[in-house]
């Protein structure tokens, strides 16, 4: 008897340590924890392993263009053009990443979260030293968007040097 007794205080706090955090849980408004936006909320993924959970509550992001033909330039000449966007969604947007095939193409971008309604802008630098004739130079934004994924694309011609 004296060996069940242990055995039964340990199922015993098990129990009730799990029935608190449940009470913790519930008294959280969904977004924040004590007053202080949660991260993790504005970075949720609406898909998960269930499917799709929620595509109204989720940032959208929304470009003016998303290719630019530069035309032609000289090789050697740096080309740089603006890709301004709005957060149409209802969330705050996160720009994870936005990087390109190659370091020839240099993107900056905002860190910070954009508020629905906001509108930012990516900034684009393409130098040509070394490149020539046709080009096209993918740029991958990586977002808490649906999808991930946006592509922006930079297009034109480099006159080789003589």
């Amino acid at each position: 008897m004296r060996s069940l007794f242990p055995i039964f205080l340990l199922f015993l706090f098990t129990v009730l340590s799990c029935q608190s955090e449940k009470e913790n849980k519930s008294d959280r408004r969904i977004g924040e924890i004590n007053g202080v936006p949660n991260a993790a909320e504005m970075i949720r993924n609406p898909i998960s392993a269930k499917g799709i959970q929620d595509t109204i509550n989720i940032p959208k992001i929304a470009f003016l263009e998303t290719e630019f033909d530069f035309g032609t330039v000289n090789e050697g000449d740096k080309v740089s053009h603006t890709f301004k966007f709005k957060n149409t969604g209802t969330v705050p947007l996160l720009i994870s990443d936005v990087r390109s095939t190659c370091g020839c193409t240099v993107p900056k971008w905002p860190k910070e979260a954009i508020p629905p309604g906001t509108e930012d802008k990516i900034s684009v630098v393409f130098d040509t030293a070394g490149k020539k004739d046709k080009q096209h130079k993918p740029i991958t934004l990586t977002a808490n968007t649906l999808p991930s994924k946006t592509i922006l694309s930079l297009y034109g011609y480099v006159n080789p040097k003589k």
